[in-house]
């Protein structure tokens, strides 16, 4: 019996990688379909297609301090350990946003929502299994101006990780981010700490990771036809999310190839960490 969990997940690409997960999974096997508000993780189970696996709810906010942590004891409790684990919870931003009035809870879902993901989950991912972070191509040194490499490049701890976006929001908060080198763009700076704290336990873990058949890396599913990407870009030619699952799905359960392992992988490929 195998074990999944997708955070982030009553709409959108979260969704869809569940019922992409439900349907390739076997009948004993469970998926949760994770989000903050219970209606709408209730209202999004009952969405799901019938057949294939069991998909089964839980309320999860990664923005609690504690949250990661109590989930991955109650999945502890019941079956012993996970399989796949997607951290996809996002807090998404529009183009009138004040950055400065956002990014505490951005930064809280998206930044530290994952840190505490890799902490809780890491431990209990079992032989064979795969933890993913949904990412972007903005998460590389590419998008970020060469001052700033040392901020995010070759970070051995998530505590440091935690440092580092910790410093930037301070800098978006104090205006000091709008007058120095950062990107206007609050997305990039975050993708980039979403990457580098999977390089950083990659770091940690590679050897033991890989011995185990484990797979931990960041993934890049390009760009989807959602209301909040509309706000930025034409996206009516880019793939509905369940399109856009295929190839993250298709990482999750497919077999491990040891160059994914602590990269930036999208369409099966990796992104290039650095210039």
């Amino acid at each position: 019996m195998k074990i999944a969990l997708v955070t982030g997940a009553t709409q959108g690409l979260g969704l869809a990688l569940v019922e992409g997960l439900a349907r390739r999974m076997d009948a004993d096997d469970t998926v949760y379909l994770t989000g903050r508000d219970a209606a709408r993780v209730a209202s999004s189970v009952e969405s799901i297609p019938g057949g294939g696996a069991q998909v089964r709810g839980e309320v999860f906010d990664v923005a609690e301090d504690d949250a990661a942590d109590r989930i991955a004891e109650t999945l502890r409790e019941r079956h012993g350990g996970v399989d796949i684990v997607f951290g996809n919870a996002v807090m998404r931003v529009g183009p009138d946003d004040d950055p400065r009035s956002i990014v505490d809870t951005y930064t809280e879902v998206n930044n530290f929502g994952t840190t505490r993901l890799l902490r809780a989950f890491a431990p209990l991912v079992r032989d064979n299994g795969r933890l993913l972070v949904v990412a972007s191509s903005l998460g590389t040194l590419h998008h970020l101006a060469p001052v700033l490499h040392r901020r995010f490049d070759g970070l051995r701890s998530l505590a440091e990780v935690d440092d580092q976006v910790a410093a930037w929001r301070a800098a978006i908060k104090d205006g000091s981010a709008r007058g120095g080198a950062w990107p206007g763009f609050v997305n990039i700076p975050s993708k980039i700490g979403q990457v580098a704290a999977v390089r950083a336990l990659a770091h940690q873990r590679r050897d033991r990771d890989l011995a185990r058949g484990v797979l931990l890396a960041a993934v890049c599913p390009g760009m989807i036809n959602t209301p909040t990407s509309a706000l930025w870009w034409d996206v009516s030619s880019a793939p509905s999310p369940a399109e856009a699952a295929a190839a993250p799905l298709d990482l999750a359960l497919g077999p491990l190839s040891p160059k994914h392992y602590g990269e930036l992988v999208r369409h099966g490929e990796v992104v290039p960490w650095a210039p």
